[in-house]
C-alpha cells in the first residue's frame, strides 16, 4: 500500500469514527451507565472495533480515573482504532451535539429572561429527582461496608460545615490517604487480558505531566493575571480533574466554583443542570451551558474544552501504564476511599444548593417525588422526566 492509499485509508477510518460517534452523541440518553451500554452494542457487537475483554478493561480504567467515564471509554476506543487523533475525533462526535443544544438553550434563556418562571422551577425539580437517584445508586455501589460509610459521612459533615473553595479538594485527598491505609491489603481481582493501544509511554508521560502541571499552574496564573477567561478555564479544568464517581459529582464542584463569586445565579445554574439531563451525550457538557450564560458561546466552548481536557490527558496518559496500576493494591485502596467520599460530597450538594433552593413548598416536594418515581420505579427515560418537569413547572406556576 503506497502513501496515498494509506492516507486515504486513514481519512476513511477517521470519517467512520466521526459518523459512528456522532450518531451515539445524538442518541445516547440516560447518563454514563446507559452510555456504556450503547457503546458496547455499537463498538463491540456491531462494529467489532474492540473485543469483550478489552472493552471491560477499558471501562475499568475509566472508572479508575477521575473524569467522565463514558467519554473516556469513547476516547480510548477511538485511540485503539486510529491513534490519538482517532480518540479526539471520537470525543468530538460524541460531545458536540449536546454542546450545541445546551449553548442554544443558554442563549434563549438569556434573551427572554425566563430564569424565574415556572418552567425553570420545573427543571430545578428535575435536578432534585436526578441527583436523588444518583445518590442512592452511588451509595449502594461505593459504600458497601461500614468503613466506607464512615468515610462518606465524614465527607458530608466536612463539606456542609466547611464551605471553602478547597474543601472538596481536601476531602478527596484525605479520603484517598485514609483508603490507602485501610484497604492497602485488600485483594485485587486478576484480569488476564491486556490492552494494546498505539500510545507510547513517552506520550503517556507527557500527557500525565501536562495534567498535573496545569492543575498546579492554572491557579497561580489566575492569581497573577486576574484575567477572567483564565479564572474560568481554571475553575472548569479543576472541576473536570477532580470528579470521581460519575458526571453528577461535577455539580457540587462547579457550583462552588461559579455561584459564590457571582458568575451565575443558583436559579440559572440548577435550571441548566436540569436541562442537561434531557439531552444525549455526556453530563460534562453542562459546562457549555454555564460558560454561555457567563460570557457567550465563546466562553461556552472554552468551558467545554477546559472541563474535558483533564479526561483526555488522563486516558491517553494512563493507557500505557494501566496494566501495572490495576494490580496495585495500594492504588486501588486509595481509590476506594475517594469513591466513598464522593458519595458524601454528592449528598451535601443534594442538600445545598439543590434542596434548599428548590423545595420551598409541599407542592414542590410532591412533584419532585412524582418525577423521582417516574425515573426510578417506572423506568422512564430522562428526557421524558425533563419534559414532564418543565411542563409541570409551568402548570404549578399558573396555579
Amino acid at each position: 500500500m503506497n502513501d496515498n492509499e494509506k492516507k486515504q485509508f486513514s481519512f476513511r477510518t477517521l470519517f467512520e469514527i466521526l459518523i459512528v460517534s456522532t450518531r451515539l452523541g445524538l442518541t445516547s440518553f440516560g447518563g454514563p451507565v446507559a452510555h456504556l451500554g450503547y457503546f458496547h452494542e455499537e463498538y463491540v457487537r456491531r462494529k467489532k472495533w474492540i473485543d469483550e475483554k478489552s472493552y471491560a478493561d477499558l471501562v475499568a480504567l475509566s472508572q479508575f480515573l477521575p473524569g467522565p467515564a463514558s467519554s473516556q471509554v469513547g476516547i480510548g476506543i477511538g485511540v485503539a482504532r486510529a491513534g490519538v487523533l482517532g480518540g479526539f475525533i471520537s470525543f468530538l462526535g460524541f460531545t458536540l451535539p449536546s454542546v450545541i443544544v445546551l449553548i442554544a438553550f443558554a442563549l434563549v434563556l438569556q434573551k427572554f429572561n425566563i430564569t424565574e418562571t415556572g418552567f425553570i422551577q420545573g427543571l430545578k425539580l428535575v435536578a432534585v429527582a436526578i441527583v436523588a437517584h444518583a445518590v442512592l445508586g452511588m451509595a449502594q455501589n461505593l459504600t458497601p461496608d461500614l468503613k466506607r460509610k464512615i468515610i462518606a459521612l465524614s465527607a458530608l459533615v466536612v463539606i456542609l460545615l466547611w464551605n471553602a473553595v478547597y474543601s472538596q479538594v481536601f476531602v478527596i485527598l484525605a479520603a484517598g490517604i485514609v483508603g490507602y491505609f485501610i484497604y492497602k491489603n485488600h485483594e485485587v481481582k486478576e484480569h488476564h487480558s491486556k490492552i494494546h493501544f498505539p500510545v507510547s509511554k513517552t506520550v503517556g508521560g507527557v500527557c500525565l505531566t501536562l495534567f498535573f502541571g496545569l492543575l498546579i499552574l492554572l491557579p497561580v496564573l489566575r492569581d497573577i493575571t486576574s484575567i477572567q477567561w483564565i479564572a474560568l478555564f481554571d475553575s472548569f479544568y479543576r472541576a473536570g480533574a477532580l470528579v470521581f464517581g460519575g458526571g453528577h459529582v461535577v455539580l457540587p464542584l462547579l457550583e462552588q466554583e461559579l455561584v459564590p463569586v457571582g458568575w451565575i445565579s443558583e436559579a440559572s445554574f440548577l435550571a441548566g443542570y436540569g436541562a442537561t439531563q434531557g439531552v444525549p451525550g455526556p453530563l460534562f457538557t453542562f459546562a457549555a451551558y454555564l460558560g454561555t450564560v457567563i460570557g457567550g458561546w465563546q466562553i461556552g466552548l472554552l468551558g467545554t474544552a477546559a472541563i474535558f481536557l483533564p479526561a483526555f490527558l488522563l486516558i491517553i496518559g494512563a493507557l500505557p501504564f494501566w496494566n501495572v496500576l490495576r494490580h496495585n493494591n495500594k492504588v486501588s485502596g486509595a481509590l476506594m476511599g475517594v469513591n466513598a467520599a464522593v458519595v458524601g460530597i454528592l449528598i451535601a450538594a443534594f442538600y445545598q444548593p439543590i434542596w434548599t433552593s428548590t423545595i420551598r413548598e409541599p407542592v414542590d416536594f410532591a412533584f419532585a417525588a412524582v418525577l423521582f418515581s417516574m425515573l426510578v420505579y417506572f423506568k422512564l427515560p430522562p428526557w421524558v422526566i425533563v419534559i414532564t418537569g418543565a411542563a409541570g413547572g409551568v402548570v404549578l406556576g399558573i396555579l
